[in-house]
């Protein structure tokens, strides 16, 4: 890699406040508030809106949609195509 043109890659925590979950990783990102982890390290923290704590898809809550009842719907109300 070249050096000098890269942003600096280090430890951050991302916390998703809506379902009290944190995490530490790596990443380019950075922020101006920071949290002291559990391993008594002070890093920086970056709030997010979803992660796999609250996104439906993960926690099991995802509804499933009826795509048959859908389609039938949607052929009585405008009719077949033609193939």
């Amino acid at each position: 890699m070249k050096p000098g043109i890269h942003p600096a890659y280090r430890p951050v925590v991302f916390r998703d406040r809506s379902a009290d979950f944190a995490f530490l990783t790596r990443s380019t990102k950075t922020s101006d508030k920071t949290v002291e982890w559990e391993d008594g390290t002070t890093y920086p923290v970056i709030d997010v809106e979803i992660s796999s704590a609250s996104h439906p898809f993960y926690t099991g809550t995802q509804r499933v949609l009826d795509t048959a009842g859908r389609v039938e719907r949607f052929e009585r109300r405008y009719g077949r195509r033609p193939r």
